[in-house]
C-alpha cells in the first residue's frame, strides 16, 4: 500500500489543501485509519506533516505557534490538518514517541521532497527499547474506550498498536498498516473479519467475539510485546539526536 488511491480516500487529489498554508512544508502525510488500513466509508481524512518557520520566528521575542491545526470539508469530507515546526517536531522524535514516526514513514505523502526523504532515513536513530510504552499506553487507552463504547474502531486501534509495537521490538521498523501486520505478527484470526466490518461504518458496534475472548487475546498480546521489549535489539536511548541536530540547523538556514 503506497499510493493514496489505494488507501480508500474518499478525496485522492489532497494537494490543493495545502496551498493556504503560510510557511513551506516539508511533507504532508495522511495518518489515521487510512494509513492503518481500516478506513470506513464515512472516515474523515487525517494530515499530518512538518513546516518550516523562518529564522526571524525564532530569534525574536514573540513565542511563535509551533504547532497549527485546520479543519474544514470538502466534497462533503471532513479533512483535519495538524502540523509541526520541525524543531518541535524533531524534539518529539528524540521521544518514545510512534505516532509521529508513523506520520514521518507513511507512504500516503501529499507533499514530499529530498528534506522530508532525508529525515525519514534518520528515523532508525531515534528508535529504542521505549517504544515499546508508547504503544502499550496507546493500546490501553483504546481498551478503555472500547470497553466504554463496545465500538469496532477503538478494538482494531487497540490491535493495531499491539502488533506495531510487536514488529517494532523485533526489529521491523515502524510498521502501522494492520493489514500488513497480519502477514507478519501472529494475531486472532477474526481480524480480517473485523477490518471488513469497520469499512462499513466509522463508529459501528464491535461484532464477533465475546468479551472475554477479546480481552484474553489483548492481554495475550501485551504480554508478547512485553517480552519483545526485554529481548530486543533497540538502544535504550537514541543514537541519532547529533545528526538530527544538524539536519534541523541546516534546513533551517537553507530555508
Amino acid at each position: 500500500m503506497t499510493r493514496l488511491q489505494d488507501a480508500g480516500l474518499p478525496v485522492t487529489d489532497l494537494a490543493p489543501v495545502l496551498a493556504d498554508e503560510t510557511d513551506p512544508l516539508l511533507f504532508a502525510t495522511v495518518s489515521g485509519a487510512h494509513l492503518y488500513g481500516f478506513p470506513s466509508k464515512d472516515s474523515d481524512v487525517d494530515l499530518r506533516g512538518v513546516h518550516l518557520l523562518p529564522v526571524a520566528a525564532l530569534t525574536g521575542l514573540r513565542e511563535p505557534a509551533e504547532t497549527r491545526s485546520r479543519m474544514w470539508h470538502r466534497d462533503g469530507v471532513e479533512l483535519d490538518l495538524v502540523t509541526h515546526d520541525l524543531r518541535k517536531f524533531a524534539r518529539l522524535m528524540l521521544r518514545r514517541n510512534g505516532y509521529v514516526l508513523e506520520q514521518l514513514l507513511s507512504p500516503l505523502a501529499v507533499r514530499t521532497g529530498d528534506a522530508h526523504r532525508e529525515l525519514m532515513a534518520l528515523a532508525p536513530g531515534v528508535l529504542t527499547s521505549h517504544h515499546a510504552h508508547h504503544y502499550l499506553g496507546f493500546a490501553q487507552t483504546q481498551w478503555r474506550l472500547f470497553d466504554r463504547t463496545g465500538e469496532l474502531k477503538p478494538l482494531l486501534y487497540t490491535f493495531r498498536a499491539l502488533l506495531t509495537g510487536i514488529h517494532l521490538m523485533r526489529g521491523g521498523g515502524i510498521q502501522a498498516h494492520l493489514p500488513t501486520l497480519l502477514g507478519e505478527v501472529s494475531a486472532p484470526g477474526y481480524l480480517p473479519e473485523l477490518i471488513a466490518a469497520k469499512a462499513e461504518a466509522e463508529h459501528g458496534p464491535a461484532k464477533g467475539p465475546g468479551r472475554e475472548a477479546l480481552a484474553a487475546d489483548v492481554e495475550a498480546l501485551r504480554t508478547t510485546l512485553e517480552e519483545a521489549r526485554s529481548a530486543t535489539g533497540l538502544p535504550a536511548t537514541p543514537s541519532g539526536f547529533d545528526a538530527l541536530h544538524d539536519f534541523v540547523v541546516r534546513v533551517r538556514a537553507e530555508g
